[in-house]
């Protein structure tokens, strides 16, 4: 038997490239505005206070990232996106923010007072320029990878990352000033109110413009352009009020507005996110029924896959047998095809260039294939493989070698209460 190496067009290789010239450059550019605003912030604190401020701010970062990471367990995001929403954060977003933040409160100080200006600058100011700057990184994802955007879950979990970022570099500044003396504030009570008390800010504020995207993410029109607005004024307006509760009755407004607003609404990020995380598992299960009324997917394949706890055991249980890598692909393919199968039901719109229907034939025969590897497949999926591999698309997921016996099924689709199965195809004729 001869085999055939596909060999990429010109222009897919030349996108490649270029792809990738524009992600190096991009990565080259973060460094060096963060090259730069560490200068910034060395020239204001001196060379010991920027020591003694990175020290601080990155020490307990490792915890606030496990934190942050902990939600994202069900269809954890790429490392290298993940990271480009914390780089983000940490450098061009903080520079920006430190840059026109700075020069706005100068300007507004000079016209109408230094007292004005400091209320200008941390209660509008801070809270418009740096919840945009925040989001612009949640927009390109939407814009451009929005395949890795599949949910309200997904948006906490990237907007968690932006504010990661940005709040270590800020925590540079205030524990860098602390330690040199200029703010009047021991060292010890700064660390303790934002490493402690209030690492969570930035994430909570930004998490609300990421709530807006993956609202978008999975609607129609015309809440896919109100959600991500209303999210980052949500974002703004709780900023603001954050900032401007310190500078209220001798710290009286501050302790008031952290019990009674920041940390419920930190434990209802929670809340929302564990919820997420269960509505997407129930979610997987539905969208996987085709592939169970075909025989070409077991029910303790799709209970398995609709579940945290069990998709864990799975991998577990596979690594015992030197798997684990192709059980966890397994898992990932069948996850992604779900959340693609769940966006074209709603009517959501797509990433640009992006042919939904290719695209989910392609994970569908991905999938397929991966579980045809792994012990236990079903005879349903051993018989689909070869056709799984020509690109058969998902809305008719059976072949001729389909196991299951023509007769009446649960639609897969959830267009109406039943579907006909005639043996080798599902028919039009439906029941509601």
């Amino acid at each position: 038997m001869s085999s055939v190496v596909h060999q990429p067009h010109p222009f897919e290789q030349n996108r490649e490239i270029g792809r990738r010239l524009l992600a190096i450059t991009g990565a080259i550019t973060l460094v060096l505005i963060g090259l730069i605003t560490l200068l910034i912030i060395g020239a204001e604190v001196g060379p010991i206070g920027l020591v003694t401020g990175l020290v601080l701010a990155t020490v307990p970062l490792p915890l606030y990232l496990a934190l942050a990471l902990w939600i994202d367990r069900f269809e954890p995001e790429p490392i290298r996106m993940l990271a480009w929403a914390f780089f983000w954060g940490a450098t061009a977003a903080t520079f920006f923010a430190l840059i026109l933040n700075t020069v706005g409160q100068s300007v507004v100080s000079s016209e109408f007072g230094s007292s004005f200006g400091e209320v200008y600058g941390s209660s509008i100011s801070a809270p418009v320029v740096e919840e945009s700057a925040k989001g612009i990184v949640l927009l390109a994802i939407y814009r451009w990878r929005r395949s890795e955007l599949n949910g309200v879950l997904d948006g906490i979990v990237y907007a968690s990352m932006v504010g990661l970022g940005f709040a270590t570099t800020e925590n540079v500044l205030y524990y860098g000033n602390s330690a040199a003396g200029a703010n009047g504030v021991p060292l010890e009570a700064t660390f303790f109110m934002r490493g402690v008390l209030s690492p969570f800010a930035h994430p909570v504020f930004t998490a609300m413009t990421g709530i807006g995207f993956g609202i978008a993410v999975a609607s129609g029109r015309p809440l896919r352009r109100l959600a991500p607005a209303i999210g980052l004024l949500g974002a703004m307006l709780l900023h603001s009020l954050w900032n401007s509760s310190a500078g209220v009755g001798d710290g009286a407004g501050f302790v008031g507005v952290y019990f009674l607003i920041m940390i419920p609404i930190f434990i209802a990020v929670i809340v929302v996110s564990i919820v997420a995380r269960r509505r997407e598992g129930r979610m997987v299960r539905h969208q996987l029924q085709p592939e169970l009324a075909s025989g070409q997917l077991t029910a303790d394949d799709v209970r398995s896959l609709s579940s945290v706890k069990t998709r864990r055991r799975a991998v577990k249980e596979a690594k015992r047998g030197g798997l684990g890598a192709g059980r966890k692909q397994f898992q990932e393919v069948a996850t992604e095809l779900a959340f693609l199968r769940h966006r074209m039901a709603k009517g959501a719109k797509h990433a640009r260039g992006v042919d939904p229907v290719a695209a989910e034939a392609a994970l569908r025969s991905h999938m397929l294939e991966l579980r045809a590897g792994l012990p236990g497949a079903p005879a349903g999926v051993l018989a689909a493989a070869p056709a799984a591999e020509a690109g058969t698309p998902a809305a008719a997921p059976a072949t001729a070698t389909q196991t299951t016996a023509p007769d009446w099924y649960a639609d897969p689709w959830g267009q109406a209460r039943v579907r006909y199965w005639d043996g080798t195809a599902w028919t039009g004729h439906t029941a509601t």
